[in-house]
């Protein structure tokens, strides 16, 4: 990765790893933040819908009884095996798509243009 090429100057991998450090919070700095690199903004808008995705699932399932005590924990694992996943991806400099969101975040970002 060449040094520089990102709004703050880092590698863009590294850059693309904080996007996912505090979920959708650091998504949505860095896509205020970045305006050129397409790597680290794909990564933020990925970060950004992936995690408000699941805040709302986990949300909406914690206000059904049964299903709160039962799903609300799995939906938390889930959230977290992503958020590893991705950030491992991002730093390898890998543009890993998750299914539906990947492209999701993809479409988003060329209708932002």
């Amino acid at each position: 990765m060449k040094k520089g090429n990102t709004a703050l100057g880092m590698e863009e991998n590294k850059e693309a790893l904080l996007t996912y450090i505090l979920g959708w919070l650091t998504g949505i700095v860095f896509l205020v933040i970045e305006k050129e690199n397409k790597f680290v903004r794909f990564h933020a808008m990925q970060s950004t819908v992936t995690f408000i995705g699941l805040a709302v699932l986990s949300f909406i399932v914690g206000l059904i009884p049964f299903f709160n005590v039962v799903l609300v924990p799995i939906v938390g694992v889930i959230t977290v095996i992503v958020w590893i996943i991705c950030m491992v991806k991002a730093y390898q400099g890998e543009k890993y798509k998750l299914p539906i969101v990947g492209n999701f975040s993809e479409n988003l970002l060329q209708k932002a243009k």
